[in-house]
């Protein structure tokens, strides 16, 4: 499982052809917040945060939908004939609505069929991230949901950062009790949180997880 954050999701293609290369099923959740972000800015839209989550109201859910459409295409164009795009909402990923924030839902592990139709067929499923409802569901945390579900080996969060920092150096590897004593005491900030929230889920739930190049172990 790779999930591709929106600024390298359209240069993530060579990382994808390297695994398969070497024998493995891909399975691909991209994000878009840069893309939603600068259009919500041209819509004159506030962006409203928490805990790095998107408060996500109609309004906003049609920004969404739309810039991540866009990112699944040109991820899509990236990877090449193999790759089948699929929207969340669209294939029955299943989440529970979270209201303070609005139409968004924390993914339930699943194993949608039309993701392994994709995969019978030897082709790479690049997911968005929408939930039935249609709900917003942050990449990471489905993209962990999904990998749990599907019973993947491994996922690889891919980011315009390095790995976790802890005092300004890239953590090599990070045990998720740690993980989420740091979290409770407020030692991350900002888009790391997600992350490693759902690189956290992954392991507990039999998943090996790394977020670029920090892993994240039970």
């Amino acid at each position: 499982m790779l999930k591709l954050g929106g600024r390298v999701a359209a240069e993530a293609a060579a990382q994808v052809h390297a695994l398969r290369a070497a024998g493995h099923d891909v399975v691909v959740v991209h994000g878009a917040g840069p893309q939603i972000t600068a259009e919500m800015e041209r819509r004159g839209i506030v962006a409203s945060f928490v805990n790095g989550r998107r408060v996500t109201t109609p309004e906003v859910l049609e920004v969404v939908r739309e810039s991540l459409h866009a990112v699944n295409d040109a991820v899509c164009a990236a990877i090449g004939p193999d790759s089948v795009g699929l929207m969340g909402d669209e294939i029955g990923l299943p989440a529970v609505q979270v209201t303070e924030l609005g139409l968004v839902g924390d993914p339930v592990p699943s194993a949608p069929a039309a993701v392994l139709a994709a995969l019978a067929a030897g082709h790479v499923p690049v997911i968005v991230p929408l939930a039935a409802g249609p709900l917003n569901v942050n990449a990471d945390e489905a993209a962990a949901a999904l990998a749990i579900g599907l019973g993947a080996d491994r996922i690889l969060f891919v980011s315009d950062v390095p790995g976790v920092l802890l005092d300004g150096e890239v953590a090599a590897q990070i045990g998720v009790d740690d993980a989420e004593q740091m979290l409770k005491a407020g030692v991350f900030e900002g888009g790391i949180l997600p992350k490693l929230e759902a690189a956290i889920r992954a392991a507990r739930g039999g998943v090996h997880a790394a977020i670029g190049a920090t892993e994240v172990a039970v």
